[in-house]
């Protein structure tokens, strides 16, 4: 069809228009969608056109997928997936965020809300309407068999070792020794790039400095920190406290030290619990010493690379490595259901109510069993959004037809 200006019928392009009428749309709304050429004028003039029709405005940022979470078409977690799938820079960020843009979270969890609220409608019509002919004797133990299967879900959700939050944010992995080892040249050498200024100059890197990875699919974020000395100045002191701290917080340390050096010159790796592999540099000039004066023994590590920035050898395996320690490391994350701080908090408090109502047992109040249990579905209802007060007595007059 050719759209025209409506205040001077000009054309303005050629194009296809269609008309998508609600609920079935992704907002649940009319929708109309315009297919025209994508060349900038054509674009602008469109858009000009559209504007000055009454009551039209441009959308404000994020409205489309709110108006969708509005209008009952999309969940928290899958407006949540929608915004890590725009984020996404890895493969396997991809697959989560998309996992759950489509509902891989919100599914298990309506499920488990909708079983905990028809598991209360048990309890609360014991309670309520015990003297109705409808409502059998004896419905405590059905509700609390079914609370323990919800309850194993959740459990099982949330023994996941942090995968999908750890594939979300990415790892860490932090470039750590003594000054002039080659630390800055390992971080140019992964990057591809002059990310970090290198100097024989001891103690040139005072700030911390970050390169984001893509390794086989997953994100890997390598940082190159302060050399771990005595500092010689206030600049310098700071840039080692920020280099400790994020040696505390990596997921993986690579301490580089110089290959060539004497035996008491190099530094041992730090032992906190961190993994760490050590980075003996500078092979090439190992033949400049004997080999049993050297440094090279001098440090034990669960694993050790020999390299040498200046030929790059020794470098194709030891990226080879940190690729495979990161698929491991995210193996099966893709597949997770929890993917933000947020999802374990709501799962967590949910599973604490779980064991508070499980802990009263048959034997205990009523009352407080079907409030532990409606506190446990109201945390459940947060995580996705949806927080009914009127499901409980949908269910209660649906199952057992009171007042029919």
């Amino acid at each position: 069809m050719r759209l025209r200006d409506p205040r001077d019928f000009t054309a303005l392009d050629d194009a296809v228009a269609l008309w998508l009428p609600g609920p079935h749309t992704q907002t649940g709304e009319d929708m109309v969608e315009l297919h025209v050429h994508g060349g900038r004028a054509v674009v602008g003039a469109v858009l000009a056109a559209v504007e000055r029709i009454e009551g039209v405005r441009p959308a404000q940022a994020g409205e489309f997928i709110r108006r969708a979470f509005e209008n009952g078409r999309a969940d928290l977690s899958a407006v949540e997936g929608v915004a890590d799938l725009i984020a996404a820079e890895t493969e396997a960020q991809r697959a989560q965020a998309l996992r759950q843009a489509r509902g891989a979270l919100a599914g298990p969890v309506e499920a488990w809300r909708q079983a905990l609220l028809e598991a209360m409608a048990l309890i609360e019509a014991g309670i309520d309407f015990s003297t109705e002919g409808d409502v059998p004797d004896g419905l405590i133990g059905p509700a609390l068999a079914q609370v323990e299967k919800v309850r194993r879900g959740i459990a099982a959700a949330l023994a996941d070792e942090r995968r999908g939050e750890r594939l979300r944010e990415g790892l860490t992995v932090a470039i750590a020794g003594p000054p002039n080892a080659g630390k800055s040249s390992l971080l140019n050498r992964l990057a591809r790039r002059d990310a970090a200024i290198v100097s024989p100059q001891a103690g040139t890197t005072r700030d911390v400095i970050e390169v984001h990875l893509d390794l086989n699919g997953y994100p890997v974020s390598v940082v190159d920190t302060a050399g771990i000395r005595d500092p010689q100045d206030a600049v310098e002191r700071e840039g080692v406290r920020r280099a400790l701290e994020r040696v505390r917080r990596a997921d993986l340390v690579l301490w580089v030290i110089d290959a060539s050096a004497p035996p008491d010159a190099v530094a041992a790796a730090p032992v906190d619990g961190r993994v760490t592999w050590v980075i003996a540099n500078k092979i090439d000039r190992i033949a400049l010493r004997r080999s049993d004066e050297s440094g090279f023994n001098a440090v034990k590590a669960p694993r050790t690379f020999l390299t040498s920035m200046t030929t790059g050898e020794g470098l194709d395996a030891l990226v080879a490595a940190v690729a495979a320690w990161a698929q491991q490391t995210l193996s099966g994350a893709e597949s997770g259901l929890l993917t933000r701080a947020r999802h374990r908090s709501a799962l967590t408090e949910a599973a604490a109510a779980i064991d508070r109502a499980l802990s009263l047992g048959s034997e205990g109040p009523d009352e407080l069993l079907a409030e532990d249990l409606r506190l446990a579905a109201r945390a459940l209802g947060r995580l996705t959004g949806r927080i009914d007060v009127e499901d409980l007595l949908d269910v209660i007059f649906r199952e057992f037809c009171v007042g029919k």
